[in-house]
């Protein structure tokens, strides 16, 4: 299983978010959920500008196995996605702490993902989840 990188935070549905400096946060999901969809072939993601609340429904990734909803971890706009995805949807399955990242959300608040997972806490989901 991938490292799980300590200063992402991480949400019961199995999303990852890495808070940035400018007020922005990059959003994927973690090794545990493309594991267990299995091989990525579709990842459909939100139009740039779009704003969300958190808990909606953002994105959808499919697999051979099933197609799975992406859920908003925290309220804000879309600022980017990441358009590679489109032809290489296996990216998430590859690297999805890194290169396979879904969209980046301009946060709604500073403190939004203060309410998140930590690594710590997400392991133990994940692990009961197994």
């Amino acid at each position: 299983m991938g490292e799980r990188p300590d200063n992402y935070r991480y949400t019961q549905s199995h999303e990852w978010v890495a808070p940035a400096e400018d007020g922005t946060a990059r959003i994927g999901i973690t090794d545990h959920a493309q594991s267990s969809l299995g091989d990525l072939v579709f990842v459909e993601l939100p139009e740039v500008g779009t704003s969300f609340n958190a808990g909606d429904q953002v994105a959808v990734v499919e697999s051979v196995k099933a197609a799975s909803d992406i859920y908003a971890p925290v309220a804000g706009e879309i600022a980017s996605v990441n358009e590679t995805l489109e032809d290489a949807p296996e990216q998430v399955n590859e690297d999805p702490f890194g290169e396979g990242w879904l969209f980046e959300l301009k946060l709604e608040s500073e403190e939004a993902t203060e309410s998140l997972l930590d690594a710590a806490a997400y392991k133990e989901v994940a692990d009961a989840d197994d």
